[in-house]
């Protein structure tokens, strides 16, 4: 019994000798072995050697996995690109949709609900100037002016007023308006049924041109207790020259710089 024990013993010394030893220390698995009945004899580590035709296989794949890698990469790239290509333009008129739908940064409403124009009331309580201002950015060439300087309205009553314009350069010029109103406040119900805002107007060398402005206060602006007070409105066009290219002011933006014009006399 004694001897089985011992001979169990040496056969596990033998194997961790074989397993944590360098292939020098075979000498020793192999002098157990010839002491001790049933001793395991240690095999040096053989390093696994690889073909040609598998390193050959290995690099092409890695080739392939780096192609495919940068081919997605490119891909990913170019989807953003055209991405924030496709969002910069789509941005201009949903800005100006928004503008117009909510009358921010005293941006003027488009009226388009005519049973309502034809059905609103016109509340004589209340009588409100609207003023007119004409601006243009220094590097554009025209003459713009209104035709008047201011005109008295009803809330909840139509009112048409005209500015011009002439182009007194030797070339044609194609301009491009924006517009808003002070105070903001009243940007809300300021209705324009008919402008030339957000739209290319081009002008030949010396072509003159009226351009119509048909607008009215809705009737809701005698209920606003911010407008209580509030009886004056000032309608301001500033007219850009059409470039490509061409970045229009939003409301919070620094003011470009511009020459004013001033109204013509009543």
């Amino acid at each position: 019994m004694l001897l089985n024990h011992l001979r169990f013993g040496c056969r596990r010394l033998a194997v961790a000798t074989c397993l944590r030893s360098p292939p020098s220390s075979a000498p020793i698995a192999q002098t157990l072995s010839s002491r001790i009945p049933f001793a395991l004899t240690c095999v040096p580590h053989q390093p696994i050697r690889q073909s040609s035709s598998d390193q050959r296989w290995n690099d092409d794949s890695y080739e392939r996995y780096q192609k495919r890698k940068t081919r997605d990469t490119a891909y990913y790239v170019l989807s953003v690109v055209v991405l924030a290509i496709g969002l910069t333009f789509a941005a201009v008129p949903a800005y100006r949709m928004f503008c117009e739908s909510t009358a921010y940064g005293g941006t003027t409403q488009i009226a388009k609900d005519t049973d309502k124009i034809e059905k609103m009331r016109r509340m004589d309580q209340r009588l409100i100037r609207v003023q007119f201002n004409a601006d243009t950015h220094s590097s554009m060439r025209w003459n713009f002016r209104p035709l008047q300087t201011d005109i008295y309205v009803h809330p909840g009553e139509t009112a048409l007023a005209f500015y011009t314009a002439s182009n007194e350069t030797n070339k044609p010029i194609i301009g491009m308006s924006t517009y808003n109103i002070i105070p903001f406040q009243a940007a809300y119900y300021f209705c324009k049924i008919q402008c030339f805002c957000f739209e290319e107007q081009i002008l030949n060398p010396g072509e003159k041109v009226d351009m119509p402005v048909f607008f009215y206060i809705d009737p809701d602006y005698v209920d606003d207790p911010a407008l209580e007070y509030t009886d004056d409105i000032i309608l301001s066009y500033t007219f850009f020259e059409a470039k490509k290219g061409l970045k229009l002011p939003g409301p919070f933006d620094q003011p470009p710089a511009q020459k004013q014009i001033a109204p013509a006399a009543s």
